[in-house]
């Protein structure tokens, strides 16, 4: 019994040495470059783990985003190409490894876009009325009408303000009504929505449920449980995946069937990210998206995140002529087959026909 209780100790001090041991070099290898500087698109970042001269260092494997993309045999490091790479903030790791054992030292750099957006104008085509009635979050065009998914709580939670109901509309372009409505649950607010063949996909802001209906009756075909992001707030489709954003300047892919998450981009210009990325269209390849609280809507890169074009609507609608009830710029719906480009507001009196050229 003794001999076991020796045997015992001695494992435990063993142990602690060792960990010890390992603790230490963990805490004499360091990373560069230095946590949170930036970089631009396409300019090489050195990575090097640096430790101490005397450590004898099997190799080094390189990270990104805990994928492999280097290793050396000695501190030499390596360039890293970021061409290629999302925008946003990316994780380099050094492994080390000495003795068959390996510490980890991580760092992280933040990736913006390689230039500043293009500056686009914008031109009136045509003047649509709105119903002033329609808090607007979600605005998609499909054979000829208007879909819209409009926010509001008629039952809020506590802390929140009774703002009206959400709905789901069809709506006449010429008229500005409504040809069709559902009414949502009075405890839910209503967000972005998606067509997708015969269906209509319907977020909700922090209630993490989504909704998807028949597109002709209205009919709700199921619901789904949203863990996406932190909220929802606006969506869009490509034909191939849905897009969602979450109150920051992340815009997530979605599985069009599942509604799961197939991976994201963060969104930047040259200066930073770009937060409270809103309601969102795809237009010819191409993110357009209002910003929250902004009268203007970025152009984005759906590979990158990189914001390629801003378009300023200050004028469209201008503060000093706003009726009390109207609040922010939010809505973008396209017609593909007629070219046409559509916004509005959040109780705005009007929809509008745009068109956009570079300044």
């Amino acid at each position: 019994m003794k001999n076991l209780s020796a045997l015992i100790l001695i494992a435990i001090i063993t142990f602690t040495l060792s960990c010890k041991h390992n603790s230490q070099q963990s805490e004499n290898i360091t990373i560069s470059p230095e946590s949170g500087t930036n970089y631009k698109s396409g300019s090489p970042v050195s990575v090097k783990a640096h430790y101490a001269a005397d450590l004898k260092v099997d190799s080094v494997v390189y990270l990104v985003d805990s994928v492999k993309v280097a290793s050396t045999k000695d501190s030499s490091g390596f360039t890293l190409k970021t061409d290629t790479l999302k925008l946003g903030s990316r994780l380099l790791t050094a492994r080390v490894y000495t003795d068959g054992k390996s510490n980890e030292i991580s760092t992280n750099i933040i990736l913006l876009a390689a230039k500043a957006p293009e500056q686009y104008s914008y031109k009136v085509i045509k003047t649509f009325p709105h119903d002033t009635g329609c808090y607007t979050e979600g605005l998609v065009y499909s054979n000829g009408f208007l879909y819209e998914s409009g926010g509001g709580y008629l039952e809020p939670p506590d802390g929140l303000e009774k703002d009206g109901q959400s709905s789901l509309r069809k709506v006449d372009i010429t008229a500005g009504k409504p040809v069709q409505k559902v009414m949502i649950d009075p405890k839910v607010f209503a967000e972005g929505i998606a067509v997708i063949g015969n269906k209509i996909v319907q977020l909700t802001w922090k209630e993490k449920i989504g909704y998807v209906y028949d597109k002709d009756t209205f009919k709700l075909l199921s619901t789904f449980t949203n863990n996406v992001g932190v909220e929802g707030w606006g969506m869009c489709f490509d034909g191939n995946k849905l897009y969602l954003d979450d109150s920051t300047n992340r815009i997530w892919f979605l599985d069009k069937d599942t509604y799961h998450a197939k991976g994201y981009i963060d969104v930047c210009d040259n200066q930073g990210p770009i937060n409270e990325i809103n309601e969102l269209e795809y237009i010819d390849g191409k993110i357009y998206a209002n910003v929250y609280h902004k009268d203007n809507i970025i152009v984005i890169d759906p590979k990158t995140g990189a914001v390629l074009a801003s378009i300023d609507l200050t004028n469209l609608y201008p503060q000093s002529t706003r009726s009390l009830n109207a609040d922010v710029l939010n809505g973008i719906a396209y017609d593909t087959q007629g070219k046409r480009i559509f916004v509005t507001g959040k109780k705005w009196p009007h929809l509008y026909q745009v068109s956009f050229t570079k300044k």
